[in-house]
């Protein structure tokens, strides 16, 4: 995957997209990823339905997972430490509130 020099955004198909917070801990970019995969077959399950309540709600959890990673809202590398935690934590406590993960 090729980076912009500043490590900041990641390029796919000539489009800059924000690259993934990389203070992120291997254990909560796992889990947020998960929560981002989730989320979208949650989008594509309420498209197929016609669903609009369950489609907002699997949309705004795209966004939160997206939030926790970094990858939307206020820029990471404008962030203090404790502030990317903060984003972090506070998404992983909401998304695990509106969708628990699974059972291992």
């Amino acid at each position: 995957m090729e980076h912009t020099p500043d490590g900041r955004w990641i390029v796919v198909d000539g489009r800059r997209w924000r690259r993934q917070d990389p203070a992120l801990p291997d254990d909560v970019a796992a889990r947020l990823t998960s929560h981002l995969g989730r989320a979208r077959a949650a989008v594509r399950a309420a498209r197929r339905e016609g669903t609009e309540e369950r489609l907002r709600a699997a949309r705004d959890r795209v966004g939160l997972a997206k939030r926790g990673l970094g990858e939307r809202g206020t820029p990471w590398w404008e962030q203090s430490p404790a502030e990317r935690e903060a984003r972090w934590t506070e998404a992983l406590a909401r998304l695990d509130e509106q969708a628990p993960p699974e059972p291992a």
